[in-house]
């Protein structure tokens, strides 16, 4: 380590917090800058394929995981008019064996906390918050950043911040997102309120024409986690309660009795905008490089979102110490071993959100026959390129 002016990292998410701690556990000193006033999470689910653990075991958290998150019995797509099962993946045994680790899901808030607490037990990690962050500048072998009508002097930058990345507009100059036309609504209730007649200890998509579902149990089974995806030409419209109430009854019209239980049940104050980004190789510039959904921001299909994350957030900083303050050669070693599978999340993710999760007509059909006669193994072998985990670049 050859410099001791701090990485700046933008972004105190998921995925800034696990690089945050990988740099942190190697000694190299960091400083993670929050635009909230608290260090936090939205309070929602998540899912986490096992490629993630292979990361996991590296930070030392995998059993802290573990201890707050639930295995479910199987992931599962449903047909949203018969209830049919299309696909159905179980978790146990067999899937662990193939795959090393399980499939879980968990609160969100949880892992953030489980990296925010790893992170507050390095000392060479700094946690600032409120802290806004408008854009940075080169200085020789340093850089600055501009956060708060202030300059931040680090040894480089690694963004964090999202899919509406400042730092990422800086380097790229690419504008909006790609909006895709849908949106999302997201709520979370007692499990002893659920009077659906619903799978409760399995991961669940149902799958239909313009919309899906999403539903999986949360803290040992004490929450139902409930996300309603649609496609309207509302998307980019404010509405209120009444007309997102409307809107949802009109689209899930013919969805099946158990999809609509559900709907009654969700808090439809705040809606999420569904986009995503095209694929990029380049993900830095000198001593400033992206990560997370700054460099590669996808859609939900493959839940691998927070997952590519902190893969990203180990790897570069494997390499960034493997270059021992070589930040620029890091940052593009870094983007050259990831881009391929980033970006065929990105690719799969969109194939999968229009010729798997929303078709109809002749398409449902042909996609309902086409993983009938799928066995588990089939199943296993489909998705061994995404679950059997990242190597880590060597010298």
């Amino acid at each position: 380590m050859t410099n001791s002016a701090p990485i700046l990292i933008v972004g105190g998410g998921i995925g800034g917090l696990a690089a945050a701690l990988a740099l942190g556990q190697k000694g190299w000193p960091v400083k993670v800058l929050e635009e909230t006033p608290e260090f936090g999470a939205i309070g929602y689910g998540i899912q986490l394929g096992p490629n993630v653990f292979h990361m996991f075991e590296r930070l030392g958290i995998s059993h802290a995981v573990l201890e707050k998150a639930i295995v479910p019995k199987a992931v599962t797509m449903l047909d949203s008019v018969d209830g049919a099962v299309i696909v159905r993946v179980p978790t146990g045994t067999a899937f662990q064996k193939r795959f090393k680790y399980p499939y879980v899901v968990l609160h969100r808030v949880d892992l953030h906390q489980i990296l925010l607490d790893a992170c507050n037990a390095v000392t060479a990690i700094e946690l600032v918050p409120t802290t806004k962050v408008n854009g940075f500048e080169n200085s020789g072998d340093k850089i600055r950043l501009l956060a708060n009508n202030n300059t931040i002097e680090g040894a480089a930058i690694i963004a964090a911040d999202g899919l509406r990345s400042v730092i990422r507009q800086q380097l790229l100059n690419e504008g909006e997102p790609r909006m895709v036309g849908y949106v999302a609504h997201r709520t979370i209730v007692p499990m002893d309120q659920v009077a659906a007649d619903v799978r409760r200890d399995e991961s669940v998509l149902w799958s239909g024409p313009g919309f899906h579902m999403v539903h999986y149990p949360l803290r040992d089974f004490t929450l139902f986690n409930i996300v309603a995806v649609f496609k309207t030409s509302t998307y980019a419209e404010r509405g209120d309660l009444s007309d997102y109430r409307a809107e949802i009854d009109r689209t899930y019209r013919n969805s099946h009795p158990a999809m609509k239980a559900l709907l009654a049940m969700m808090d439809l104050g705040r809606r999420w905008i569904i986009s995503d980004r095209d694929p990029v190789r380049h993900w830095s510039k000198g001593r400033v490089g992206l990560l997370g959904d700054a460099a590669h921001p996808t859609l939900q299909s493959l839940a691998q979102g927070a997952c590519m994350a902190i893969e990203d957030a180990v790897c570069l900083a494997e390499l960034i110490d493997q270059a021992d303050g070589d930040f620029p050669a890091a940052f593009r070693r870094y983007s050259a071993a990831r881009y391929v599978r980033t970006a065929r999340v990105q690719f799969e993710s969109r194939f999968m959100w229009d010729h798997f999760y929303h078709v109809d007509d002749i398409a449902r059909d042909v996609m309902r026959a086409s993983y009938a006669d799928k066995c588990d193994e089939d199943l296993h072998n489909c998705l061994a390129w995404l679950y059997d985990g990242f190597t880590l670049p060597k010298n």
